[in-house]
């Protein structure tokens, strides 16, 4: 890992880049793939199964049959575990529902909303380097409770033409309708575009790699709503003296692992703690089986000693990581200064696995500094807000003339008028 000690401000923004491909290349590379895939549909995504995923496919769905070998290959633990998960996360998500209420504006003037799930929905669920069962927990949840009629799901194959059993449990178990062998940009396509098997949905979610990023972010312009830009993982651990080494190295390997391209940062005003966390990174890695993955990772991570306290907070909100870790001694007083992450991890005792997993809250979350102007995953994610206004009689001749007034100063006499008609009949029908 790198270390930086007591970097002056003009430094912090090259410090804190993110590793990134040749966004130029990429954007080429996923442009005509998507374009293969709107032309050729089914047939170009198998292609790209078999070019990307070594896999030959005959068809796109999973079956029936393929759901039971799965449930039946789950050990009772896992389920048990999923099972777990599914529950907290369902509890969370549930305390998120919408109450709109009527409120009366102006006297006659009563304004509301309404939330609507949005009727389809795809996930994205990388399965590449680690299939990622819990990502389905985490999207498939909040669209089942949202109330989403159609909820669609994409993850690449193995060699074999299958998916990993235990997303296809997780899946069934959570609510989803139909999952499709489709991974990375060829899977963005399908979902934006529809295909002959893949059907055609309003917005995708799920987290990915670079390509899936740019993916979903190409698609947006012009044909799907997207969750959010989310590309690869990241971890930032904010620690004092008082932090845990161990701890601490822990949290960063666990993010590390994710992939060649995550990115795990400590920031710390304990020179001392940094020195230990460095050692201690290094006796855990050799012990870690995606260890070849973890250290391309470790080598554009950083270890940053600064100053203070205040420096650490400042340097926290430029970066707005997707995770952040806070164990300090007053760890709930430097909660409340935090304006930038996508979820906070609070005290030596709540490991950021605990939200990948099974404490309830959603991983889905906003990287590469989004955490700056968006939220992870909840149950808004998956709902439309209708508002509603009813006026009467008497709320037209109370709010009739400012709307006249307004409308006239802008020149709209269309716009004036539809109100001056109204203001007659209200006057004249008393």
């Amino acid at each position: 890992m790198n270390i930086i000690k007591y970097p002056n401000r003009e430094e912090w923004k090259k410090l804190l880049d993110r590793p990134t491909l040749n966004l130029e290349k990429l954007r080429r590379t996923v442009v005509d793939i998507l374009k293969d895939i709107r032309k050729n549909g089914d047939k170009a995504v198998m292609e790209y199964e078999e070019k990307f995923d070594n896999t030959s496919l005959s068809s796109l769905e999973v079956s029936e049959k393929e759901f039971d070998e799965a449930e039946k290959s789950i050990n009772n633990n896992l389920k048990e575990a999923i099972n777990t998960a599914l529950k907290n996360i369902q509890t969370f998500h549930s305390s998120q529902k919408f109450i709109g209420e009527k409120v009366t504006t102006t006297q006659g003037v009563t304004c509301w909303q309404k939330s609507v799930a949005i009727e389809k929905v795809g996930l994205y669920i990388p399965g590449g380097t680690a299939p990622l069962f819990s990502t389905v927990l985490m999207l498939a949840t909040p669209a089942k409770i949202a109330g989403c009629k159609e909820i669609v799901l994409c993850s690449p194959p193995d060699k074999d033409g299958k998916i990993n059993p235990a997303i296809l449990y997780a899946a069934k178990t959570a609510g989803v309708n139909r999952i499709f062998k489709a991974g990375g940009v060829q899977a963005i396509g399908a979902m934006a575009y529809g295909t002959e098997s893949i059907p055609k949905v309003y917005k995708i979610f799920g987290p990915g790699n670079q390509y899936v990023m740019a993916a979903k972010q190409e698609v947006s312009l012009h044909d799907v709503a997207i969750d959010m830009p989310a590309g690869p993982s990241e971890v930032t651990v904010l620690a004092d003296e008082t932090a845990n080494t161990s701890f601490v190295a822990s949290d960063l390997l666990s993010q590390a692992e994710h992939g060649v391209d995550s990115q795990a940062i400590l920031i710390t005003t304990s020179p001392e703690l940094l020195d230990n966390v460095k050692s201690e990174v290094g006796k855990q890695l050799v012990l870690l089986p995606r260890k070849e993955i973890t250290e391309k990772s470790l080598s554009h991570s950083k270890l940053i000693l600064v100053k203070n306290i205040d420096e650490a907070i400042d340097m926290v909100n430029e970066y707005a990581p997707e995770h952040l870790i806070i164990e300090t001694k007053n760890y709930m007083q430097l909660a409340e200064r935090i304006v930038n992450a996508g979820s906070v991890f609070l005290g030596p005792f709540t490991p950021e696995s605990a939200g990948d997993y099974a404490s309830g809250t959603n991983h889905t979350l906003p990287t590469n500094g989004y955490a700056k102007a968006y939220s992870g995953v909840n149950l808004d994610s998956f709902v439309r807000k209708i508002t509603f206004q009813e006026i009467t009689k008497e709320g037209i001749r109370n709010l009739g003339p400012t709307i006249e007034t307004m409308a006239a100063n802008e020149l709209l006499d269309a716009h004036k008028n539809a109100v001056s008609i109204r203001l007659k009949e209200s006057i004249y029908s008393i």
